[in-house]
């Protein structure tokens, strides 16, 4: 994805968007709004998913229960061989979670300006980033 911005989500951020009663599910659904109409502006925003993190959320496109969010342009990222190989590097170094590791391969090898992830756990966000600039978003 070669966009000027792209919001990543974790897992509580899909459960949030799933489940419009979910107490998080307004204001997960304000930053993909804001995506989805970036189109009409200079700033192109991409909304994306690791494919761990929908594993993890038990988000199976092809389930009736999720059809509300696969109408979102949400992106996968899927877990590739050299994804693979930087995150198995930052679990390796920050112990975090496989889930967590994807999600920091894609912070960093990101080619977008600006990177922001949608967390319930900005820390581990921060941790698996391993400096690169972030904007966290904590649920």
């Amino acid at each position: 994805m070669n966009l000027n911005r792209i919001v990543l989500l974790d897992n509580e951020a899909v459960q949030a968007l799933r489940d419009p009663a979910h107490r998080k599910h307004r204001s997960v659904m304000g930053y993909v709004l804001e995506a989805a109409q970036s189109a009409a502006r200079v700033v192109e925003i991409g909304v994306a998913v690791p494919t761990t993190v929908r594993v993890e959320a038990g988000w199976d496109r092809t389930g009736p229960s999720w059809a509300f969010i696969n109408r979102l342009r949400i992106e996968d990222i899927p877990l590739g061989p050299d994804l693979a190989d930087a995150a198995a590097g930052i679990r390796k170094r920050t112990g975090a979670s496989v889930t967590d590791a994807h999600l920091g391969a894609a912070i960093q090898t990101a080619e977008s300006d600006h990177v922001t992830v949608i967390t319930s756990d900005p820390g581990d966000m921060r941790a698996v980033a391993e400096g690169k600039p972030i904007q966290v978003v904590a649920l």
